[in-house]
């Protein structure tokens, strides 16, 4: 079952990205969203003590390779997942991305139609005169960046307070805590780091993130495109 969700999903994703037709796109989506969110939900169960948490790790190739380390780490995230950017390696930024299975797999579906549409929506953005391009540039993917995160958070909360089992909000937090004591031992002392952003591009961005909303809003996402 775990399967065929996620391939459907996958499938759903794919055609919202080849979609020209705006309508589409955002029907595309919306089902992903409704699928992986319950996906997400479905795959609790507190009888099951056999699961523990997996991790794996990302690596995000240049141009912009910080910045999709972070949208890669922000969707995570949201997805209850416990990311930690480790730096350069592997000729790019990597993310050591902890959880469970069926988080970590939602994770990767999510994280890579995203950067698919980052990048053609950074392609697409009109950049405003008499500005700094890289700096516009790469404000414009912290605030694509952002937007995702807040719109996934959203969706996550929605799934959760819908759920059936009465269970289910003691059973995320013991996964969050064994989350995070696996975390603990690969990492006992983390740094927190907050990006900071000269460019003009942030507001634009955000726009942008909002158009890729799983569900909600919509997207321009040919294929082919990269972060350049």
């Amino acid at each position: 079952m775990r399967e065929r969700t996620l391939e459907r999903v996958r499938k759903l994703l794919a055609k919202a990205e080849r979609t020209d037709n705006e309508h589409e796109r955002a029907t595309f989506m919306a089902a992903a969203a409704s699928l992986m969110a319950k996906y997400g939900i479905d795959s609790l169960d507190p009888a099951d003590t056999r699961q523990a948490p997996g991790d794996r790790i990302v690596t995000l190739p240049n141009p912009w390779a910080r910045e999709k380390a972070r949208l890669v780490s922000l969707v995570a995230q949201a997805l209850r997942c416990r990311p930690l950017l480790i730096g350069r390696g592997d000729g790019g930024q990597r993310v050591h991305v902890f959880g469970f299975a069926a988080d970590l797999e939602r994770a990767d579906v999510l994280a890579t139609s995203l950067l698919l549409q980052m990048a053609t929506g950074l392609a697409r953005a009109p950049r405003p005169p008499d500005t700094a391009i890289r700096a516009y540039r790469r404000s414009w993917l912290l605030g694509f960046t952002d937007e995702v995160y807040r719109l996934l958070r959203e969706a996550e909360t929605r799934a959760e307070e819908r759920a059936p089992a009465a269970s289910t909000a003691l059973v995320l937090a013991d996964r969050r805590a064994e989350v995070e004591r696996v975390v603990a031992a690969h990492y006992p002392r983390i740094r927190l780091s907050v990006p900071r952003t000269s460019g003009t591009g942030y507001r634009a961005g955000v726009e942008a993130g909002r158009r890729a909303d799983l569900g909600r809003t919509r997207v321009d996402t040919r294929p082919g495109r990269e972060l350049t």
